[in-house]
């Protein structure tokens, strides 16, 4: 089991250091095959927070921290929401809307090149996305696909961009461990799943880190759509069960 803990944190790591985001969708799955719901996710935040500190001190200068904070800023005023939502809405009406939302998005900036962006940053839309990922992420764990759009409507260069996502999911992920801790979910056990999965993790940041500077801004672009289209359908899947 220690082995796979290493294996599957390598994957997710690798993933979410090369493009900036989809750990979560990549680790918690593959850790619930193995561990009970109570230590897969909060072993999943605790690595989202150690690999986004290893990348803003990496790349702090790639960082738009204006971005960032107000996109943290207007997630907060979404989480509750997000969490109404969890305790009254319907999941899988709510999951597979998004999923659909996000495959028509990336099919269509696929095919017909996506041409309208943001040459500086829109208040508005940086409300509607921070306010979107706190409400997804409040409800189902789900922050990323807000932010990835704010980024692409931005054309942030693919360095900027894994880098400013993390400055992003660094706040949100030590919020969720306090909420763990505050439930007594942060253990002994957990630290000790913890110090396995920076095995496999650590080394993948770096290797990321390599990958995401050898792609091109365009074709980055392309991964990342391609990624939002295997996100939708996983959601999709998640909405239908």
């Amino acid at each position: 089991m220690l082995l796979l803990i290493i294996l599957i944190s390598f994957i997710a790591t690798l993933v979410r250091s090369t493009f900036g985001f989809g750990e979560s969708m990549v680790a918690v799955p593959l850790f619930l095959w193995i561990l009970p719901a109570k230590v897969a996710v909060p072993l999943s935040a605790l690595l989202s927070v150690a690999v986004a500190l290893i990348i803003i001190l990496q790349d702090h200068k790639q960082v738009y921290f204006y971005s960032a904070k107000w996109l943290v800023l207007y997630a907060a005023l979404g989480i509750p929401i997000g969490l109404l939502l969890l305790i009254y809405g319907s999941e899988n009406l709510i999951v597979c809307g998004l999923g659909l939302f996000l495959i028509g998005y990336a099919v269509y900036s696929l095919r017909y090149k996506n041409t309208f962006y943001l040459p500086e940053d829109h208040k508005w839309l940086l409300f509607l996305c921070g306010f979107l990922s706190g409400i997804f992420g409040g409800a189902y764990s789900i922050n990323g696909p807000a932010l990835v759009i704010y980024g692409n409507l931005r054309r942030w260069p693919a360095k900027s961009f894994r880098a400013t996502l993390q400055a992003y999911f660094l706040p949100a992920s030590l919020l969720g461990i306090l909420g763990f801790w505050w439930k007594g979910l942060v253990d002994l056990e957990l630290i000790r799943y913890f110090g396995y999965a920076l095995i496999g993790g650590v080394p993948a940041v770096f290797i990321g880190r390599y990958f995401n500077g050898r792609l091109k801004d365009d074709s980055f672009f392309k991964y990342v759509y391609i990624g939002l289209v295997a996100i939708g359908l996983l959601l999709l899947l998640r909405g239908m069960r």
